[in-house]
């Protein structure tokens, strides 16, 4: 999670900030969720490759919710 997180396209610092005290306190896929919430509420654009590794994330730890628009966003 910290590398998705490191590799993320979000800016803004108390997001960030926010997601690394979830993750701190056990709470990964809240954390999870947050992110792609961001990701998905500021329309960052993501990668082919990143989009896989949040799906496989969603994938083992069943929360496929957090990933379900985050195509919308891809760019080549």
């Amino acid at each position: 999670m910290t590398a998705l997180l490191e590799d993320s396209p979000l800016t803004s610092e108390a997001v960030i900030t926010d997601v690394r005290h979830l993750l701190s306190h056990g709470e990964e896929a809240l954390a999870f969720d947050t992110m792609c919430s961001w990701i998905y509420e500021d329309a960052l654009p993501i990668t082919r490759q990143y989009h896989a590794r949040l799906v496989a994330i969603a994938d083992e730890m069943s929360t496929r919710r957090s990933v379900q628009r985050l195509d919308e966003l891809l760019v080549d």
